[in-house]
């Protein structure tokens, strides 16, 4: 998604206006008050038929000269300054309504102290005349971190607006370093969550602002190693940060690296859940750290939540018992594997028959030939089991020669136990 489309919506967020106080404190003196009250009514009505240019000479009269009239000159100020910047073209005075409207709300502020209310409608105001500006970008973020300081949140609906200020004063101004950035995404990305879990409807913010971060280029995964890798390895108990590069690195596809697997035995650690004990053992048989895959896979044993998820951890546990020469359970998983999943059938037998195939030397007697080759029979009959043509050729290349047969007194169609380990009873057949 490029940026211009992320940011196309973030202008159509409309501010809400408060109840006007009723009371005035018009000017003590006679002619004071009749000139307030002559130019409160001139602003109003241009304001009323929208000759906002024409609004804002009485109005900074007012603001002048009696700063305490009525909150009211506030409130409509803004919408006379706006409305007198949209129907500027010169550049320079489009520039000094815009100012004004917030220099308002800070005199708003400085009179009436109810920020809380109004700091909000501020940060837009600011993101809609000063995103372009790389001079002003600094002011128009520190609305938006005034509006976190005083009310603790800012509405979900302004997330991808604050955003786009901090990744513009970033790439613009270089006023963050790369960490900073992130602590600010995080920030929003909690405050979504938060969001989402009353209800809110926060699709849009989120999928506006992962956008954003997105194009700024700043994660990748040689960030994720050398950046917020040390940073893990001097906080190994930070389980925020690792959660933090468990997301970036799913996210970015670095699924390989020694700090994705770090982080993710703290967040299996502290909160197992299948999926995080399969993945952890997955990587440990990645490095060929059997001994450390088994516990682990045993634990999502437990986690599994259907018969296709067991089998899945039934099949891995195969392997490793494989990689470690424990055959006989390996074998047991995989079957074990293909009867909770009969999708699973043909690479369990595929893997018995190769388990077969290596037993060779294991199950040799040097006795007879034919005792000594029927291990390759029943990997043929493994391999036929689970479909496994290629598997069936290379086990019928290795049986005994009708020759063999002969010599021991043995003939086609006979049966013959394999013994050793592999225990199967076999019926005899040759390669030629």
């Amino acid at each position: 998604m490029k940026v211009k489309s992320v940011l196309a919506g973030l202008l159509t967020i409309i501010t809400v206006g408060f109840a006007q106080a009723q009371q005035f404190n018009w000017p003590a003196d006679e002619a004071g008050e009749a000139k307030a009250r002559e130019l409160n009514a001139a602003y109003t009505d241009y304001m009323k038929s929208e000759q906002f240019v024409e609004a804002t000479q009485g109005l900074h009269w007012l603001l002048t000269n009696v700063p305490e009239l009525n909150e009211s000159i506030y409130i409509n100020g803004v919408t006379v300054y706006n409305g007198a910047a949209n129907a500027t073209s010169d550049a320079a005075q489009k520039r000094i309504y815009q100012d004004s409207v917030m220099t308002i709300y800070d005199l708003r502020k400085k009179y009436y102290d109810n920020e809380s209310r109004w700091i909000e409608n501020k940060a837009y105001y600011g993101y809609q005349y000063y995103r372009d500006d790389k001079t002003k970008l600094e002011e128009a973020v520190g609305v938006y971190d005034r509006a976190f300081e005083v009310n603790g949140t800012i509405n979900p609906a302004y997330a991808a607006a604050y955003f786009d200020l901090v990744r513009r004063h970033y790439l613009l101004n270089k006023a963050y370093s790369d960490i900073e950035v992130l602590g600010i995404h995080d920030k929003i990305s909690q405050l979504l969550d938060d969001a989402e879990e009353q209800g809110v409807d926060v699709s849009t913010p989120k999928s506006n602002v992962e956008a954003l971060l997105v194009a700024m280029e700043l994660i990748n995964c040689e960030f994720i190693d050398n950046t917020l890798g040390p940073r893990l390895e001097k906080d190994p108990e930070n389980l925020l940060l690792a959660q933090q590069i468990f997301k970036y690195s799913v996210q970015y596809k670095c699924l390989s690296s020694p700090t994705f697997l770090a982080a993710l035995e703290m967040i299996d650690n502290d909160n197992p859940t299948f999926s995080t004990s399969q993945v952890r053992a997955m990587r440990y048989m990645q490095n060929r750290e059997y001994e450390k895959a088994q516990p682990v896979l045993e634990k999502a044993l437990t986690l599994a939540q259907n018969d296709k998820q067991k089998a899945e951890v039934h099949f891995d546990l195969a392997k490793v018992h494989a990689q470690a020469g424990r055959k006989s359970a390996a074998r047991s998983a995989a079957q074990e594997s293909s009867k909770l999943d009969p999708d699973r059938l043909s690479d369990a037998y595929t893997m018995i028959g190769q388990l077969y195939m290596g037993s060779f030397n294991d199950c040799k007697g040097g006795e007879s030939r034919a005792k000594d080759y029927s291990v390759y029979i029943a990997a043929y009959n493994a391999f036929q089991r689970a479909g496994n043509n290629e598997g069936m050729r290379d086990a019928r290349a290795r049986f005994p020669s009708k020759e063999e047969l002969f010599t021991e007194g043995l003939q086609v169609g006979s049966s013959i136990s394999t013994g050793c380990w592999v225990g199967e009873t076999v019926t005899l057949a040759t390669r030629d």
